[in-house]
């Protein structure tokens, strides 16, 4: 079955809705000056609120990029979160020196994308799995480190999914698009921020949808395989 990561999340509230839906991950922003960038402490009692409220809750990420490891290592104890998610440019080692399950995050081109741009997206997904860590593919966008709402070309994503891969689909994904990123790509899982808000806010009802057409797209795969 597909896994859905919800990200950006910043109320109670709205950290309560993904894990009562089913989504399998939720991420807090922890990069400074990020418009869904969240204290400490309010990560601390979304992590304290959905761990009470949910018998088997979703494992909780915190999402940084490019800061010091001493800061990620401190921020994933005092906020309580399962794992972490690198956007930035960090290497394999600082990766490794993490004290928690990791997910990478590989920027892909928007546009065309010739065989060179694959085949260095394939040598990341490698290293990245012989290492033990998990992949996100996110669109690239000067300046930004993902939750831009822009999507790149699935085919690449379905290339490398065919070949074997796992990772995350992310980058313009929305309740009306993910059934067919679904279907199309094939992806280990789906990740979604700004796909959920609206007019900057996450939307309850968005999230429902959401997890609801990537687990009905995986549904119909599942049915075509047996």
């Amino acid at each position: 079955m597909v896994k859905v990561k919800i990200d950006g999340v910043r109320r109670v509230e709205d950290a309560l809705t993904a894990a009562e839906t089913g989504a399998d991950f939720i991420g807090f922003v922890f990069v400074p000056n990020r418009r869904r960038c969240v204290s400490v402490e309010q990560a601390r009692r979304m992590v304290d609120a959905v761990k009470t409220a949910v018998e088997n809750p979703p494992k909780l990420l915190g999402l940084f990029a490019d800061q010091p490891l001493e800061e990620v290592k401190e921020t994933v104890v005092r906020s309580g979160v399962d794992m972490v998610q690198m956007s930035g440019k960090e290497s394999m080692e600082y990766c490794d020196e993490v004290p928690v399950p990791l997910f990478k995050a590989i920027h892909v081109p928007g546009g065309m994308v010739g065989d060179e741009v694959v085949g260095k997206v394939e040598k990341q997904l490698t290293m990245l799995r012989e290492r033990g860590h998990l992949a996100t593919l996110d669109r690239l966008v000067a300046g930004l480190q993902g939750g831009t709402g822009q999507s790149f070309d699935w085919s690449v994503a379905g290339q490398l999914s065919q070949a074997g891969f796992e990772f995350m689909l992310a980058g313009g994904l929305t309740p009306e698009n993910v059934g067919r990123a679904v279907r199309e790509v094939q992806p280990w899982g789906v990740d979604v921020s700004s796909g959920v808000e609206t007019q900057g806010v996450q939307d309850a009802e968005k999230i429902r949808q959401f997890v609801a057409e990537a687990r009905r797209a995986a549904q119909f795969l599942n049915r075509r395989k047996t």
